[in-house]
């Protein structure tokens, strides 16, 4: 009988040639891969090569014999069940015995009988090609299982990031909060739950807003603006603990809550369902939905950043057109007034008045205009402080002073008071002289006729928390009864570009930046600034915290200024004006001729050069915008010529940056005026240096 189905290996050891031809001979018609062994050790190596359905095993062979052989096959795991049949011509009870505990599973005494022998080969051939069979399909349903789950693991996979490209485009489509929110609320009900939240975190004493969102038989079902209480309990405490905790936490199998994360902060929370169906949340799912929230966060912070920009640029250009519309009024009534003084045969009094008009529009413009580079060098860091030890009481009745025509104009009721000991602070009194006047003259603005405008100053201790001493606060509430400020308008009274329509009419002007002054000039100081106000028609009320100083000491005695020029001095100045404007450099040697010195001009650089060198003046008034040479170089060449740099250089200028007065000082001037130059300040200087060329203090 011939074996069937696929050889298998079949290794016979034998140390006697003649039986291993016998044992081919025998087993040859099994069609089996017959492999021969003359010893135990060539039986060892064969073992190690291949692997055998049976093991023919002789007891008896010199040096290594069967038993030892056979326990050494058992003890390679590739081996360890191999089946050993044992050949010997011994077969007693106690070596047959010894055979069955080295692994042995049968015993034949030679001379074989071939049948037998080949019998049995066959049995364990075909055995082990049916293990081999079975092993195959084991490893083949492992194999399609693995792949079934590999396949399914990938298209769920495909599934996700699907879903978030699909997510990201959606999320990237609008720059609108609410839509974006709806879309989140959607696209958690379409893949990751069966109800879907999302919670903002409340701030600034704001309550938290709830958008749900649900599956129903009819579609996705969103309520937008609703109370937390219809989150149920599960979901309630998951978003709490989400927030709290600042994590990824699923309160249970079926709730999950997300932190929405914005610069590290918690700003919203997604919660999600899934106890409709008592689906749980696996790790996968958990990633998704975490990927979801942070990509959420981005979009709605983008279109909270996109808002502030429009609103930004939607205030600019509302400035910038009240700009335009403040600068322009008091042109107006100036040309108005050179028009009339243009009219031949007009009396004094019509002069005068013509006069008045100029000079305070004038003082109008120059106070816009100071206003708006006041903002600038704030922000820029520009400003700089000249601190001392601040007087309260002095400064504040110095910017009551200030506004006291204002306040009569309008016919209120303004009540100062201080405490009854003096209050002292480190800081600039010129600017904290601005700071009060700016908000009385709010006060008077927006208060209608007939008010009242209450000024109080105290100074308060504010509570420690863990008993550390705290710097007292001097407080200045200024506090009317006029028109007072919406709500929604009082967080940002104090921001840039930020008016407030707080007037009854326009006629008050004012570019609305004052407030931003404030404070930015009380946070250089190092204090704050509030604002509150009930509403439209209640009044406002603005508080300046600044910190006492805190050792007491005489101030510092100021040195007056000299004052009005001296018309009985002799020897008047001999003044050079180089300006490209030509109205301006007229106009002021008209002006400083009036003073009773002698002035020459000149409209570009070569040309003042020449002029200075002529007329040898004591004074030369520089323009740095001059065409072709501009005023540094002209400087730097007066400077070095010997007939020209014994005169003192000034510079008059619309540039009035720290860079520009270095860059004047660099090129050897000794003053920096900015345009427009108050005539006053002018005379007191050409007074202090006429006095300092007298006395023979004067240096070029």
């Amino acid at each position: 009988m011939t074996a069937t189905g696929e050889p298998t290996n079949v290794l016979v050891v034998d140390d006697l040639p003649e039986k291993i031809l016998v044992y081919r001979t025998i087993l040859g018609e099994l069609n089996q891969n017959l492999i021969t062994a003359g010893s135990g050790e060539e039986a060892l190596r064969a073992v190690l090569a291949y692997d055998f359905a049976v093991i023919l095993l002789d007891v008896q062979m010199p040096g290594m014999n069967g038993l030892e052989t056979a326990s050494l096959i058992r003890r390679r795991k590739r081996s360890a069940h191999t089946p050993i049949i044992f050949l010997t011509a011994f077969a007693d009870e106690v070596r047959a015995t010894e055979g069955y505990a080295q692994g042995a599973v049968d015993y034949i005494t030679t001379p074989v009988v071939p049948a037998i022998l080949r019998a049995k080969v066959r049995v364990f051939a075909d055995l082990y090609r049916m293990t081999q069979q079975v092993r195959r399909q084991a490893e083949e349903r492992i194999a399609l299982a693995e792949e079934r789950t590999r396949r399914a693991a990938a298209e769920e996979a495909n599934q996700r990031l699907a879903f978030l490209t699909h997510a990201g485009a959606v999320l990237a489509g609008s720059l609108d909060q609410s839509v974006i929110a709806q879309d989140a609320i959607r696209l958690s009900l379409s893949y990751l739950a069966d109800a879907a939240v999302l919670v903002t975190v409340p701030v600034d004493g704001r309550d938290s807003r709830v958008l749900r969102g649900r599956n129903s038989s009819s579609g996705s079902i969103l309520e937008t603006d609703l109370e937390r209480a219809v989150l149920g309990h599960e979901l309630d405490s998951a978003v709490d603990q989400a927030t709290s905790e600042n994590a990824t936490i699923p309160l249970s199998e079926t709730v999950l809550a997300v932190p929405l994360r914005v610069r590290g902060q918690v700003t919203a929370v997604l919660g999600l369902s899934r106890q409709q169906t008592g689906r749980s949340f696996p790790a996968a799912d958990i990633a998704v939905a975490e990927t979801l929230a942070s990509r959420v966060a981005m979009a709605l912070e983008n279109a909270r950043l996109y808002h502030e920009v429009q609103q930004a640029d939607r205030q600019k250009n509302e400035f910038l057109s009240m700009l335009a519309h403040e600068l322009r009024n008091p042109l107006a009534p100036i040309r108005n007034a050179t028009e009339v003084l243009n009219h031949d045969g007009i009396d004094a009094d019509r002069i005068r008045w013509a006069h008045g008009v100029i000079d305070r529009q004038l003082t109008h413009l120059v106070r816009l205009v100071d206003d708006l580079l006041d903002v600038s060098r704030i922000t820029l860091g520009k400003i700089r402080l000249a601190v001392e030890r601040v007087d309260l009481e002095t400064v504040v009745t110095q910017a009551v002073e200030a506004v006291r025509p204002l306040v009569d104009k309008f016919r209120h009721q303004l009540a100062v008071a201080f405490p009854g000991h003096p209050v002292h602070v480190q800081g600039d009194p010129t600017r904290l002289i601005q700071v009060f006047a700016n908000l009385l003259n709010n006060a008077a603005k927006y208060t209608e006729p007939g008010g009242r405008i209450d000024l109080t100053v105290e100074v308060k201790v504010p509570p420690a928390g863990d008993g550390s001493p705290v710097p007292a606060l001097a407080e200045v509430r200024i506090r009317d009864t006029g028109v007072g400020i919406a709500p929604e308008l009082l967080p940002t009274v104090f921001d840039l570009f930020t008016q407030a329509s707080r007037s009854l009419d326009r006629s008050q002007g004012g570019l609305g930046i004052g407030l931003t002054l404030v404070r930015r000039l009380v946070e250089m100081h190092g204090g704050f600034v509030e604002a509150r106000s009930t509403g439209i028609g209640h009044g406002s009320e603005f508080t300046v915290f600044l910190p006492v100083a805190e050792t007491p000491h005489a101030p510092s005695p100021i040195e007056a200024p000299s004052g009005a020029h001296n018309q009985n001095e002799p020897a008047p100045l001999r003044i050079v004006i180089i300006d490209d404007n030509t109205d301006g450099a007229e106009s002021l040697a008209d002006l400083i001729g009036l003073l009773g010195h002698q002035a020459r001009t000149a409209y570009d650089g070569p040309t003042g050069i020449d002029v200075v060198r002529a007329f040898e003046p004591d004074i030369v008034l520089l323009d740095i915008g001059l065409p072709g040479m501009d005023g540094f170089e002209v400087a730097r060449r007066l400077r070095s010529d010997p007939v020209t740099r014994g005169a003192t250089l000034i510079t008059i200028s619309g540039y009035g940056r720290d860079e520009d007065r270095a860059l004047s000082r660099e090129a050897g001037c000794a003053y920096h005026f900015v345009k427009p130059v108050e005539i006053r300040s002018l005379q007191t200087m050409f007074s202090a240096l006429r006095s300092s060329m007298h006395s023979g203090t004067h240096a070029s």
